[in-house]
Formats: C-alpha cells, sequence, structure tokens
C-alpha cells in the first residue's frame, strides 16, 4: 500500500512540475532546472513526467526528455512488474 501512494505522489509531482515548468517557459520566468525534472522522473515518476511532456508540450523537442523519460518509465515497469514482485 505505501508502494503505490509513493508511486502516486511520484507520479502526480513529475506531471505537476512539467506544467509548472512549461508555464514558467511561457513567462519568462525562473525555470525549474532539467536535473530536477529528470530526478522527479527517475524516482518512480516515469508515467507522470513522460505523460506531462506530451500533455503539455512540454521538452519533446530535446532528445533527452523525448527518448529518456519513455526510457525511465520501461526501466521503472520491469522493475515493478519482474523484481519487486521476487522481494516481496
Amino acid at each position: 500500500m505505501a508502494i503505490c501512494l509513493i508511486l502516486l505522489l511520484m507520479n502526480l509531482l513529475a506531471f505537476a512540475l512539467m506544467g509548472i515548468d512549461k508555464a514558467k517557459a511561457k513567462a519568462g520566468a525562473w525555470r525549474i532546472p532539467e536535473k530536477t525534472l529528470f530526478l522527479v522522473t527517475a524516482l518512480f515518476g516515469g508515467l507522470g513526467g513522460t505523460a506531462g511532456m506530451y500533455f503539455f508540450r512540454h521538452k519533446t523537442k530535446h532528445w533527452y526528455f523525448k527518448y529518456g523519460f519513455p526510457a525511465l518509465l520501461l526501466v521503472q515497469l520491469v522493475l515493478l512488474t519482474v523484481i519487486l514482485p521476487k522481494l516481496l
């Protein structure tokens, strides 16, 4: 149950950060560092980060986001479906 809550929160945070950064970019305001976006996405926010990237059309022209976020999501799915059940 705690794992589900952590996953939900990390994905919501990743999605929200993509939207916030897009709004800040349009306004010419201070931006969220790219390493922060990647860190939250890498810490099991892969689905939210990837969904946010395409929903807000943000960072889709940067190859390291375009391919990096889905790659992180794939790794997270493997960890959650293959490795985690063996540990529990």
